[in-house]
């Protein structure tokens, strides 16, 4: 059986359709994993960096993709995790780890050095079907729209641990650069734990959305906020974002660069950047505890999540819009 795919034969620029489009086999499962029906995949920007080269090739003609809600169709004669035929499931960027050495050993996964990752190292989601081992395979709340769900598998969980490093006191205020699929997620977590939130971004259409969802302020990229800031959380990849965030915390306040990829930071002045103890911290990945602890509070607390819609078959247009910053939200492929 034959299914419908993109992978990427030759990392570069958008515009020149590193992406493309092939018919080919339907992966087999592992005696440990779930063969998958995709049903939609969201649209990240990390896709975009596999495509484009940012990142660094660990699969020659790479499907991406990890943001994936799917059916599971097969179930692996040795797969857990309590998964049957029928069942709704999620795969999202982790895929693996090695489960033994001292970072899975201290519950750091994320830092594991023997890590894979979907749509990297592994065939992810811009497919009709793809694979995903059992036990980094995600049960997914109720209430949501399969649509509504794939943003939530990265964008969502990224942004949760992102806040979490960001070291955000009750009630405090978080400062958010850049406003796309993750922030608006992101800042819905923190509104509804009782911060008060301000949004820097250079998108009319991000600022419009950041008001709706109840931000306290919107201004420009690299404008300062209105009032200190106790942590911010930069998710925008523009290395030179980060001395004004740093500028606009308060003493002992976080900033936290949620992104895989960043351009270079410029330098920064000790003084006026960094002093009275305010920190830099990169996040990298999510452990499966981070997955389901924020799966845990979008079942609690429905988000809205804002989803434009391609079909698969525009899986390439879908990462040029998301280039060119024409998408609000998270952008998600329909199969």
């Amino acid at each position: 059986m034959t299914m419908t795919a993109w992978r990427v034969d030759r990392p570069g620029p958008i515009a020149g359709g590193p992406l493309h489009r092939v018919s080919t086999a339907v992966p087999r499962p592992q005696p440990s994993e779930l063969l998958v029906a995709v049903r939609a995949c969201g649209v990240c920007r990390t896709d975009l960096h596999v495509t484009e080269g940012d990142l660094p090739v660990h699969r020659a003609g790479v499907t991406p993709g990890h943001e994936v809600v799917g059916e599971v169709v097969e179930v692996g004669a040795e797969a857990g995790g309590g998964f049957a035929v029928g069942d709704r499931v999620g795969i999202a960027w982790l895929r693996h780890t090695c489960g033994s050495c001292r970072y899975c050993r201290r519950g750091d996964e994320n830092l594991c050095p023997r890590s894979r990752y979907t749509g990297w190292d592994d065939d992810g989601g811009y497919a009709e079907f793809a694979t995903v081992p059992a036990a980094f395979a995600h049960h997914l709340p109720g209430g949501y729209s399969d649509s509504e769900l794939a943003p939530l598998l990265c964008a969502g969980i990224i942004g949760y641990r992102s806040l979490q490093l960001a070291d955000l006191p009750p009630g405090g205020r978080l400062g958010i650069y850049g406003f796309g699929g993750s922030a608006h997620i992101t800042a819905q977590v923190a509104l509804a734990r009782g911060a008060e939130v301000h949004v820097m971004t250079r998108d009319p259409q991000a600022r419009e959305l950041a008001l709706q969802l109840g931000a306290a302020s919107v201004q420009g990229a690299a404008d300062p906020p209105p009032v200190r800031l106790d942590s911010a959380i930069l998710f925008a990849p523009v290395g030179e974002l980060v001395p004004p965030a740093c500028q606009a915390l308060d003493r002992g306040g976080t900033c936290a660069i949620a992104g895989i990829h960043l351009s270079d930071i410029p330098s920064l002045n000790y003084q006026r950047d960094l002093f009275y103890e305010r920190r830099i911290r990169s996040v990298t990945s999510n452990t499966r505890a981070d997955a389901r602890e924020f799966l845990e509070f979008a079942a609690a607390h429905h988000i809205t999540v804002t989803t434009p819609e391609y079909s698969l078959g525009d899986a390439d247009r879908a990462l040029a819009d998301l280039a060119a910053d024409r998408i609000a939200g998270a952008a998600v492929l329909v199969v």
